[in-house]
């Protein structure tokens, strides 16, 4: 049955008032892919704004409270073993590199180079630390004690003799490390358990498997040095 008239005449507005009203959208509207590019701007907006924000405060503070060191060599001067040793260096070197290539401290080895077997042991201001994980140019002002700074006049440290006595090592290469790190540990608890030793040491690692010996070692050392 064919429409009526009146009813031809409701679907003719109908649909002229559908094309007016998208033409009236389109003229003061944006097309879907406009709108998406012009919210992403504005989104951005305010991060990048604190970006510049950030940078700005970043450039002052760097600018009035800390001196700018590289990409060149910078002078670096380290106390070690109670003397003091300078040298010329990028600020990227490490206190191992500093020690065994500047300055023939060749007791701390590199192994790992990671900060996680302790064979480059050393002591920086009465702590033990990893010489591999710290730069040179953060190590000023430091008292650094390596293992050839144990020994006085000649006569081997406690803890060095002992290491002998027991027999605690193997090939050596980490035995540096372990001599290091066992005098951070004495000077902390003079009087160990063999529980506390083992605590105490789990920060370096022997490939030779003396870990026996070496706790033998240290209670002997314990009861000679009395954290000396």
């Amino acid at each position: 049955m064919d429409d009526s008239p009146e009813i031809l005449e409701e679907k003719k507005n109908k649909k002229e008032k559908k094309r007016k009203s998208r033409q009236s959208s389109s003229s003061v509207g944006w097309s879907r892919r406009e709108f998406l590019k012009i919210s992403g701007a504005s989104a951005a907006m305010p991060l990048a704004g604190s970006l510049v924000a950030s940078a700005s405060v970043l450039a002052v503070e760097t600018t009035d409270d800390t001196a700018v060191q590289g990409p060149g060599k910078a002078p670096v001067t380290l106390t070690v073993n109670g003397k003091s040793y300078s040298a010329q260096l990028e600020p990227r070197v490490t206190l191992l590199d500093a020690l065994r290539d500047q300055f023939d401290k060749t007791g701390a080895k590199r192994v790992c180079d990671r900060g996680t077997c302790g064979a480059c042991t050393v002591l920086m201001d009465g702590k033990t630390v990893y010489s591999c994980s710290i730069l040179a140019i953060d190590a000023q002002g430091k008292a650094i004690t390596t293992v050839e700074g144990l020994s006085e006049g000649g006569k081997l440290h406690p803890i060095q003799q002992a290491f002998i006595d027991n027999d605690a090592q193997q090939c050596g290469f980490c035995t540096p490390g372990f001599v290091m790190a066992a005098k951070g540990f004495l000077d902390q608890h003079p009087n160990p358990t063999l529980e506390q030793i083992k605590h105490g040491m789990g920060g370096n690692f022997c490939r030779c498997g003396t870990y026996a010996g070496m706790r033998a070692a240290i209670m002997q050392a314990a009861k000679a040095t009395k954290g000396a």
